[in-house]
């Protein structure tokens, strides 16, 4: 157990050393050389195959080490599969699709798009409800304790009315949580209380968001990246997982999505259309009834955009009218719960996080190191968080089951801080205030959380992320070669000490 703690310490600090060394001897000049990349935006169409390639051998490599590392604990076969066929699919594919379908027109572009996207999706909730069944003993996640509660709530309006399910969720439910119990409340009382084709239904909205970001990305970054963000999302392993799963993911992503997409579209117009805030301000009054930290980042993020656009996008008597329009209709419409919901969560924040992190560390099969972590800890990390799960743990099969998706999402957030340093150093920035400010924000409150390393509530961000990775893919040239490879490399030594981590936690490494 000692080497096996000293031999990790001594990779940790080789990756800090390299990483210093490489920001020190780089820093010089970034200014300059990324004003020049933006100016030559659309010069890498597709996603090359070097990153593709490197990327599925590093984890393959990165697999096989953590195993070899910790041979007591090593991940079950099953999640193994569920991961290396993830990284395969999206890294294979994204380097073919990105290339042959970039000669597609738009129309059939976006119809491709929406109906492979569909496909897999569908493909994948029908193999993963047979699985659950088979592993679990019903068509759920493992200790899917939110999925009951949200099944037998809406079910309470299928089979016992109206009356029951409403006192249900005033009974058991927050008001935070309330907008997905009515949603799938109207689901199940319209279809059956069957969890088929209310999963079915987030297919056809999963595969609708590929076709908003395509719109999205294309409009900020131009067709590469449009192009790429859709591809990217479309194959994106954690994107399919929830299709699967009986939780509020789906939704939220999508009507963050839907946000950001009408009001981007809103402030590029030409036109002035005040009916073009009613879809951006009801998605944030929506969400406030999925989550209020999210509602509250909205919020902020068109407040931001309104402020901080350029006047070439948005003139400066259009952002006032636009202020006064927001501010009449928030305040016409946000109730008191809200308010008090929002102004608790900053008021509580710092305790929340602490609490948290001790009932973590406390709990059974929990990790005594998680009573240490705090903002200043996982700041620095929040683009490329969670880590993957590659070691067996107590009542972790979940995580362990999207171990490729979240490398993935270690790898990509590479290139997602290298396209945000970009639009930073060069001024850009300011053309795309309302897609950066959600997104940073977000993170922002994440970090000040106790859920700065869960999967999940990183998801409703993911889709933007995957866009900035794709415009950081168009600056690339062949001299950034060493950095991605600098890059995968600190990302499998970085996996590999979060596997002892999770396992030195418990005791177990």
């Amino acid at each position: 157990m000692k080497s096996n703690s000293i031999w990790l310490i001594l990779l940790l600090a080789v990756v800090a050393i390299i990483v210093v060394a490489f920001v020190a001897s780089s820093i010089s000049g970034l200014k300059r050389e990324f004003k020049s990349y933006t100016q030559r935006v659309g010069t890498v169409n597709y996603f090359p195959r070097f990153c593709s390639k490197r990327a599925i051998i590093c984890y393959i490599v990165t697999l096989l080490l953590v195993s070899a590392i910790f041979m007591n604990r090593v991940m079950p076969f099953q999640f193994m599969l569920f991961g290396i066929v993830g990284v395969l699919v999206f890294f294979v594919y994204s380097n073919r699709l990105t290339s042959s379908w970039w000669r597609l027109d738009q129309d059939r572009f976006v119809k491709k798009v929406f109906y492979t996207a569909l496909w897999i999706r569908v493909v994948y909730v029908v193999f993963i409800y047979f699985y659950y069944i088979e592993m679990t003993g019903i068509p759920n996640a493992y200790h899917a304790g939110d999925e009951l509660l949200y099944q037998e709530i809406a079910g309470n309006w299928y089979l016992y009315g109206f009356d029951t399910f409403l006192n249900q969720i005033k009974a058991h439910i927050a008001f935070s949580d309330r907008g997905y119990c009515w949603w799938l409340g109207i689901e199940y009382r319209l279809l059956s209380d069957h969890v088929l084709p209310a999963r079915l239904i987030k297919c056809v909205i999963g595969a609708y968001s590929c076709v908003l970001m395509y719109n999205l990305a294309k409009r900020n970054f131009g067709e590469a990246t449009g192009r790429m963000t859709a591809i990217f999302y479309m194959l994106m392993p954690n994107a399919w997982y929830y299709c699967g799963v009986t939780l509020k993911e789906i939704e939220m992503a999508f009507l963050t999505i839907l946000f950001v997409e009408r009001a981007d579209y809103m402030l590029h117009s030409k036109q002035i259309k005040l009916s073009g805030l009613l879809v951006p301000a009801m998605c944030i009054l929506l969400m406030f009834t999925f989550r209020t930290a999210l509602g509250a980042v909205m919020f902020a993020a068109l407040a931001a955009a309104l402020i901080f656009s350029t006047s070439k996008q948005l003139e400066p008597w259009k952002k006032v009218l636009y202020s006064m329009a927001f501010v009449v209709w928030m305040f016409a419409t946000v109730g008191v719960e809200i308010v008090q919901e929002t102004e608790e969560l900053w008021t509580n924040k710092a305790t929340n996080q602490s609490v948290g992190y001790e009932w973590r560390a406390n709990r059974s099969n929990g990790n005594e190191f998680a009573k240490y972590a705090s903002a200043s800890v996982f700041a620095p990390f929040i683009f490329t968080l969670p880590f993957s799960s590659m070691v067996k743990t107590p009542d972790q099969e979940n995580q362990m089951m999207m171990n490729g998706g979240n490398f993935i999402k270690n790898i990509m957030s590479g290139l997602t801080i290298f396209a945000l340093f970009a639009m930073l150093l060069s001024g850009d920035w300011r053309k795309h205030v309302l897609p950066i400010a959600l997104t940073c924000g977000y993170l922002v409150v994440l970090v000040f959380s106790n859920f700065a390393h869960s999967e999940r509530f990183h998801f409703p961000i993911l889709a933007f992320e995957l866009m900035f990775a794709a415009y950081g893919t168009t600056l690339l040239q062949n001299k950034h070669k060493r950095w991605i490879v600098i890059w995968l490399v600190a990302m499998g030594i970085a996996n590999i000490g979060w596997a002892w981590v999770k396992l030195a936690g418990r005791g177990m490494a």
